[in-house]
């Protein structure tokens, strides 16, 4: 059943993809490379998300008897739905209308409601020093809110080389399919959306990839990180496997907000190529390079959850954040190149 549900997506995904690039061209909903901080050469379609979105809740919906059959609620697809809905119009929005920050934020937060108001929401987490750590319905959904705010920002942001955040889409999507039908942690219904998830991004990150023929818009780079945590959320928590997947990102996007309030200048305002992705471009490496760098990062400390216990995830955050600090060191000051072959 798992090889015929990600053959069908994936298929479905590739389908998608060419109806949106096709209706993105014909209503000029493209990324035209005309601010120092973008890197392609030409006007590219957007809406890109959307091809995940449809093939991903078509997906769903086809396999939802089985997916419901474990104890998710139909409450809970439904929300699940509606908030990726509201992600995609406005997302839309964006990519043809270029809304400002403050209009922006109104469709991560609408959709982090509808999905509270569903019914999910991180009721526990596992206490590192033992036993687990309960919230009460008011800590519940500020947790929810923050998590889910910035798992959606940080793939928002980290949307700067072709093929990364639907790459680590894909890597993110098949940790938690892995984790979910092991013996100990069997969810098939949680691992069967992962795949499908997984499948959904591979059909879109072929048209991706570098060269990328379409981007995934705003709506798109915020529904990886909104789909990823809800993910994490239904599969009972697993917040600690969603952190070392998108560890790296995580932080350059922590360290991005820190430095720019720092320098007095709003984080989601302002733009700039100090991410740690444009560090690795300017250190020589390509764009291929680049993302196979976090590709790489996020498969090694994901599947290396698949086999720590609570105390053991700490211990491979520490290291996450040893690596990070070592990349930053070696983006900072090893020599930068010359401003040619980057776009390879």
């Amino acid at each position: 059943m798992f090889l015929y549900t990600f053959s069908n997506t994936f298929i479905l995904s590739i389908l998608c993809t060419l109806l949106v690039k096709y209706i993105a061209r014909k209503w000029k909903i493209v990324d035209s490379p005309d601010r120092p901080r973008k890197i392609h050469q030409k006007a590219l379609p957007l809406l890109g998300g959307l091809a995940i979105f449809l093939s991903f809740f078509i997906s769903i919906f086809i396999f939802r008897d089985f997916i419901l059959s474990r104890g998710l609620e139909n409450a809970h697809l439904i929300s699940f739905f509606i908030g990726g809905a509201i992600l995609m119009i406005g997302g839309v929005l964006d990519d043809k209308y270029n809304l400002k920050p403050k209009f922006q934020i109104i469709f991560p937060l609408l959709a982090i409601g509808a999905v509270i108001a569903g019914g999910i929401g991180i009721e526990k987490i596992t206490n590192p020093l033992g036993g687990l750590l309960y919230f009460n319905i008011y800590s519940t959904d500020l947790f929810t809110l923050a998590w889910l705010l910035g798992m959606m920002y940080t793939t928002k942001l980290l949307d700067g080389v072709d093929g990364l955040v639907s790459g680590l889409g894909i890597i993110g999507g098949l940790i938690i399919f892995l984790f979910t039908i092991t013996t100990k942690y069997y969810q098939p219904d949680v691992g069967l959306m992962g795949l499908i998830f997984a499948a959904a991004c591979l059909g879109f990150l072929i048209f991706n990839f570098y060269p990328a023929k379409i981007f995934l818009g705003e709506g798109g780079s915020l529904l990886i990180g909104y789909i990823i945590g809800i993910l994490a959320i239904i599969s009972g928590g697993k917040i600690a496997i969603a952190l070392l997947i998108m560890g790296i990102p995580i932080m350059d996007v922590a360290w991005t907000i820190l430095r720019r309030v720092v320098q007095g200048k709003n984080p989601f305002k302002f733009a700039d190529r100090k991410h740690l992705h444009h560090r690795f471009l300017d250190m020589g490496l390509s764009q291929r390079q680049t993302v196979l760098v976090y590709y790489a990062l996020a498969a090694i400390f994901g599947l290396i959850a698949l086999f720590l216990q609570t105390q053991g995830k700490v211990v491979a955050l520490g290291i996450l954040v040893i690596v990070m600090v070592i990349l930053v060191f070696l983006s900072a000051f090893l020599p930068k190149r010359n401003p040619i072959d980057m776009f390879k």
